[in-house]
């Protein structure tokens, strides 16, 4: 036993007494030569270990992150720390790094969470427009400079990994995740990919983290059904395509993703005909890595593994056997690590699947630096909420308002006498912020847990000195016309309340009733503007005809000021919508040939004043 003892000696040393200078420790190689000196250190428990990612809630004992060897942590949406600030998430992620560091290869974690409309689970930072607003800019030069304005105050927290951009090409707007698609056509992610140059910037660099392109593949074209699915009519269920229309209409940003060299791919909740998208290994090895050349690693969503089969150790065995890399337990990770590690010893997922996966996730710590910057980067904390950031993101609501409808009312004086706002969402900043804020799943008020400037207060800020503007709040009683009589303009700013996945999913996209009302009582007694905030198209038809002007300005975030710019004539209208806008709901989903329905706006419509 003295020699196979003899050879593993230098595995059981302590970092500091073998040489200072080892391969994997030489930021003048390449990642590729890093990674590969530093994969041959590995002993089987700590390539498992690179695999496994943890939610931060379920580390009961920091000491499991390197006990466990794990290689990355997350944040969930929602999940943070007690001292919810950047000062108290560097703390928190530093305090988990310092653990990761205490092992003798000193690998350290990557940090990920959803920052998917800037770094929205943690107050004070700045919330853009959710995807379906950026998809009405067609501007890949301002979504590039969110995304990088976004990696900045990310990596000031000590995150260094968004699970984001979601590149998934909605066809069914009663699904809940419409609003973190860019829109209906795969050109629209495809030129929107963007985002993703901007969170990875120059890596390696200060302020730039890994981008995450989601999910992959095809969930945004999952059939309603509610005989498999109850709970969710759309959300995580089966997209019912021939490969080729997969190919045609799913396909496309996530190529262009590869093309951009986007660090991490996000598998799908949704199955594909059937199968599972975490199982599919035709989809994950042969097309992505294989045909598309995906040089980066592979992640699971949320517990997707667990989809696959009720057996356990089949799921995980047949996860990594079909080409991730990475997975979000994200919970029992003992359990995790215990059941691939024996799949391994039994030969049923071989060393070769492992040694490449865990390569994979080496080579990008390696790409961004975070062996050698592997804590927070402080001195970004002057850009969180900055300024310029807030400026940025009033600029995006700006070029993210459609124009539906003008008889000549818009752009509004700014002198307008009197002027009436109401609406459920005109003085609500989580109804305008959406999903993914602060929360998971969001949450209506003003007391949200984050800054940020209401669409009343906007055009307060707007109108001159000797405009008397009115807000009558509708959501506590329907208006009478007395209230309203009066008033040269009303503005009246409707729409939905906060959602996420699952919780969002749809049958009737119908205004609620005290809306409607809303509408009908200013639009029938003055000259009236009405904007939606809504993170998709709502069935309006029968009130447009009422409407002196109509807008959609989707999940505008934090800076609602950008909504009143427009209105006034400071900035002009240009935004084209980023989905067709269907009648009712007998036209959707949308997308159909027009020999089959007419919407009642189509894709790309928007008008310019």
């Amino acid at each position: 036993m003295l020699l196979p003892l003899l050879v593993a000696l230098p595995l059981l040393l302590p970092a500091a007494a073998q040489s200072a200078a080892l391969p994997y420790q030489n930021a003048q190689l390449t990642p590729e030569a890093r990674a590969d000196d530093l994969l041959g250190r590995l002993t089987l428990a700590e390539k498992i270990g690179q695999m496994t990612q943890a939610e931060r809630g379920a580390i009961k004992d920091p000491q499991d992150i390197a006990r466990y060897f794990l290689g990355s942590l997350l944040s969930g949406g929602g999940s943070t720390p007690a001292d919810n600030t950047p000062a108290g998430w560097a703390d928190m992620i530093d305090g988990f790094q310092k653990q990761a560091l205490s092992t003798r290869l000193k690998i350290p974690i990557l940090y990920g969470a959803d920052a998917v409309h800037g770094h929205n689970n943690v107050p004070g930072a700045t919330l853009f427009p959710h995807n379906i607003g950026l998809g009405a800019t067609r501007d890949p030069a301002l979504v590039q400079l969110i995304g990088r304005a976004t990696a900045e105050e990310v990596a000031a927290t000590g995150v260094n990994w968004t699970f984001s951009p979601c590149l998934c090409v909605a066809r069914d707007i009663r699904w809940g995740r419409t609003y973190e698609s860019f829109g209906e056509r795969p050109e629209l992610a495809t030129l929107l990919s963007s985002e993703i140059d901007g969170y990875q910037g120059t890596p390696g660099t200060p302020g730039s983290i890994l981008a995450t392109a989601k999910h992959f593949v095809g969930d945004g074209g999952t059939t309603f059904d509610t005989s498999t699915n109850p709970d969710y009519l759309l959300d995580q269920g089966d997209t019912r395509l021939s490969e080729a229309d997969l190919r045609r209409l799913h396909l496309p940003p996530f190529q262009a993703a590869v093309k951009r060299g986007v660090a991490s791919v996000m598998v799908s909740f949704s199955s594909v005909n059937g199968l599972k998208m975490h199982a599919d290994k035709h989809l994950i090895t042969d097309v992505l890595k294989g045909e598309l050349g995906f040089q980066g690693f592979v992640i699971s969503d949320w517990a997707g593994i667990d989809q696959i089969s009720p057996d356990y150790a089949l799921s995980v065995g047949t996860a990594i056997n079909a080409g991730l890399d990475m997975v979000m337990v994200p919970n029992d990770y003992p359990r995790f690590i215990g059941t691939l590690t024996a799949e391994v010893g039994a030969g049923r997922v071989p060393m070769s699947r492992i040694d490449d996966a865990v390569r994979r996730i080496l080579i990008q710590k390696f790409r961004f630096g975070v062996f050698e910057h592997p804590l927070a980067d402080r001195a970004l904390a002057a850009t969180f909420g900055s300024p310029d950031h807030r400026a940025l993101a009033r600029r995006a609501v700006q070029e993210s308002l459609v124009l539906l409808k003008n008889q000549g009312v818009l752009p509004l004086s700014k002198s307008t006498p009197r002027l009436l706002v109401t609406g459920s969402n005109a003085d609500d900043l989580g109804n305008q912020l959406g999903g993914w804020s602060v929360t998971w799943q969001g949450k209506s008020g003003n007391a949200v847990g984050t800054t940020g400037t209401t669409i009343l207060a906007g055009i307060r800020a707007a109108v001159s000195p000797q405009t008397k503007v009115d807000y009558l709040d509708n959501r506590t009683g329907d208006l009478t016309p007395a209230q309203v009589k009066g008033y040269d303009v009303g503005i009246v700013v409707v729409g939905e309340t906060p959602y996420a996945e699952g919780q969002g999913d749809r049958s009737s996209l119908n205004l609620t009733p005290r809306d409607q009302a809303a509408v009908d009582a200013v639009c029938g007694a003055v000259k009236c503007v009405v904007v939606t905030v809504s993170g998709r198209p709502l069935i309006l038809t029968d009130r447009l005809p009422k409407m002196g002007a109509l807008v959609a300005a989707w999940l505008p975030g934090s800076e609602g000021e950008g909504v009143a710019d427009v209105l006034f004539g400071d900035a002009r209208f240009t935004g084209k919508l980023p989905f067709g806008w269907p009648r009712s709901m007998a036209q959707v989903p949308v997308g159909k040939p027009k020999d089959m329905s007419e919407p009642l706006f189509e894709y790309g419509f928007g008008l310019e004043k």
